[in-house]
């Protein structure tokens, strides 16, 4: 089958053999999020979970880049809503991550160009991360006055505490082989080669009993402590929403948009 979500920001389909295909699909703004793509999402999500048989998921963006984080034209109005549907707009963003991280069948992630923001939360969230030479990765939400709270348990499962606190503090950015050194991708390919090994991958994916799979993705989260409890996930989300409200992402908000520095930057003396 071949689907799109109601919005058409999101495109998935179900092969012969099991394999689902979602596709990111903002590419005039390079697959950055807002409340559609975040919507499509679950949409393809539980169309995927309502089908028989599904025994992989592909994740993939459509254009040059796989996802370049938040659409901070959205972020900037959602930070302008009410308190409580600011909050909800968080929530639908850390629930499609977790989904995507608790999925009980695996997942793999295609990433070429830009990785940013939100985008390194989802590919921290899939099991198998493949990223072509030309990929680039930043945590970038402290750059706009913002915070990761939502994507920050799967990228300390990916990437570990230590580098964590490196690139989610500096907000700078990294090429395919730094995030495979620290954990973030698992192989890099020629730039144009994705498609290729991934279905190598996938291929060898499909050789395992599905049952035993799902098993022990499951066990593997919860012997690692990896499985985000719904207190902490509330935290998480209310985190998030508020720093959206706070005169730092205003300002930061603002710098992106006048393409300039942000107040807090210091002046030259």
């Amino acid at each position: 089958m071949q689907n799109s979500s109601g919005n058409g920001t999101v495109m998935w389909e179900l092969d012969a053999r099991g394999v689902a295909t979602v596709a990111l699909n903002r590419p005039e703004v390079n697959n950055a999020y807002n409340g559609d793509l975040v919507h499509g999402v679950h949409e393809a999500m539980d169309a995927l979970a309502a089908a028989q048989g599904v025994r992989a998921l592909v994740l993939k963006g459509n254009g040059r880049h796989f996802q370049a984080g938040a659409d901070l034209a959205w972020i900037s109005a959602v930070g302008q809503m009410s308190p409580e549907e600011n909050e909800k707009a968080s929530r639908a963003t850390g629930e499609l991550v977790r989904r995507l991280d608790m999925l009980p069948i695996p997942t793999v992630a295609l990433v070429q160009g830009g990785c940013f923001g939100g985008g390194t939360g989802i590919v921290a969230a899939c099991d198998v991360v493949v990223a072509s030479e030309d990929a680039i990765f930043a945590i970038t939400e402290t750059r706009w006055g913002l915070m990761a709270g939502i994507i920050l348990p799967q990228l300390c499962q990916a990437i570990g505490l230590r580098a964590l606190r490196r690139y989610a503090l500096s907000g700078e950015r990294f090429d395919a082989h730094e995030a495979r050194r620290i954990g973030l991708a698992h192989e890099v390919c020629a730039t144009g080669k994705l498609e290729e090994v991934g279905a190598r991958i996938v291929d060898g994916l499909l050789m395992n009993a599905p049952n035993a799979t799902a098993a022990t993705k499951l066990w593997s989260l919860r012997v690692a402590g990896a499985i985000v409890e719904d207190a902490l996930f509330a935290e998480l989300v209310h985190e998030h929403a508020s720093a959206r409200q706070l005169a730092e992402a205003v300002e930061g908000l603002a710098s992106f948009r006048e393409k300039r520095k942000p107040a807090w930057y210091p002046a030259a003396a």
